[in-house]
């Protein structure tokens, strides 16, 4: 309840360069931002935000980038698969733009929140069209890559958030959940045979994104 007053704090703060941003915040923060780079903007969302020139904030928004980069570091091709992705929340929603942009030919989107997941599946295809896009249950039948990009798993009495009798050992599975290391979809999902991408890659390289984004090194002076 106390938001707009901290906020208006950090704005306050000139001395403040940057803020990173978790959850429940990413969207509010995103609309105390006067410009915002286009993968933020597409999700209403932003997990960093900089300080420009003039005292406003820039939003950006590095969940899609570090899961893309982490997979990629793994040895996994996303281009021309068909993916089951579970969940299509915050971060969910940014996963689900960067797999259409970087080519992939299906997406199968399940949420508990139906209409979230058709107006995501709507807006994603509009921007990709070359991305079939469809929303359905948490079965990975017939598709390549199931990704978990729900919090199901981060404690040990969750449910499993898809139908893993329905994994077969050609597949792959990735759980964005970073602690456990390995939840109990990707024990379940290496004992079928499956190759499996844990959590820890996307946070690694989103560290990396965003040393960038708020220039540590101080490369740039403009940024303060």
């Amino acid at each position: 309840e106390d938001f707009d007053t901290f906020w208006a704090g950090l704005t306050a703060a000139e001395n403040i360069r940057g803020v990173i941003i978790s959850v429940p915040y990413k969207v509010p923060v995103f609309h105390k931002c006067a410009a915002a780079h286009e993968r933020a903007s597409r999700v209403q969302s932003a997990n960093s935000v900089r300080r420009q020139a003039d005292g406003s904030w820039y939003a950006d928004n590095f969940d899609g980038v570090g899961f893309i980069e982490g997979l990629k570091a793994g040895g996994h091709r996303i281009a021309g698969k068909r993916i089951l992705q579970v969940g299509a929340g915050g971060a969910g929603a940014s996963l689900t733009y960067c797999l259409a942009e970087e080519g992939a030919a299906e997406i199968r989107l399940a949420d508990i929140d139906r209409g979230r997941a058709q107006k995501l599946a709507t807006l994603v295809s509009k921007t990709f069209p070359n991305c079939r896009i469809e929303v359905g249950e948490p079965d990975p039948s017939g598709l390549d890559m199931a990704i978990n990009a729900t919090p199901s798993g981060l404690k040990a009495h969750d449910p499993l958030p898809m139908d893993v009798s329905r994994l077969t050992p050609e597949m792959t599975v990735v759980d964005i959940i970073m602690e456990p290391a390995e939840t109990a979809l990707l024990k379940a999902a290496k004992a079928i045979g499956c190759r499996i991408q844990p959590g820890r890659p996307m946070m690694d390289f989103q560290v990396e994104a965003m040393a960038e984004f708020f220039d540590i090194e101080r490369k740039d002076r403009r940024h303060g």
